[in-house]
């Protein structure tokens, strides 16, 4: 389709970035964390901003000042949307990559030396290892032979449970009721 002088066209607009930096100090990288911080590729280098705790990356690696890329605070269409104060500040590297590196390899001996390698059993008691080894020595025969043995003393406790004891009965008042009362409703 050729164009025409009578179709309209857009007009060149200059880009509308602010180029005005936080007002707050200048975040040090030997300051944060080392595991907040992710140089292991330089041109794409992100760290946790201190103020919303959100992974930012790092903008301007090819000029004079790096700053955060303006971000803001809360997750993406759930929360409104207001900018960090942390947006666009400035971040002064006084750490090198291979410093960098070496505090990251630190923490992370030192966070596994917190950790317990190896998990040792509770010691029995010689009561409960004398109760383990009898289980385990126990045949069914043998646990038939024990319940067997068992079963006259349970049957004399149920008996002796049965038998009403002497002197149940109140001495004064009324006697009490041996049937069961089934209460009726009265008719309407």
């Amino acid at each position: 389709m050729a164009t025409t002088a009578a179709m309209p066209t857009a007009k060149k607009r200059p880009r509308a970035r602010r180029k005005r930096a936080s007002t707050l100090p200048a975040i040090k990288l030997s300051e944060l964390l080392p595991s907040h911080i992710d140089l292991r590729d330089p041109l794409k280098a992100v760290l946790v901003c201190p103020d919303c705790e959100t992974w930012v990356p790092i903008t301007g690696m090819y000029s004079k000042v790096q700053k955060l890329v303006p971000h803001h605070t809360g997750k993406a269409g759930v929360a409104a949307a207001l900018h960090c104060r942390s947006s666009n500040r400035s971040i002064e590297w006084d750490m090198t990559i291979p410093e960098w590196r070496q505090a990251l390899t630190d923490a992370v001996k030192e966070a596994s030396s917190r950790q317990a390698t190896t998990v040792l059993p509770k010691p029995f008691s010689p009561q409960t290892d004398r109760t383990l080894r009898a289980r385990a020595e126990r045949t069914p025969a043998g646990r038939l032979a024990d319940w067997n043995a068992v079963l006259p003393r349970v049957a004399d406790a149920d008996k002796n449970r049965q038998a009403i004891p002497a002197g149940d009965a109140p001495t004064e008042g009324p006697a009490v009721p041996l049937d069961t009362l089934h209460p009726r409703r009265p008719a309407r």
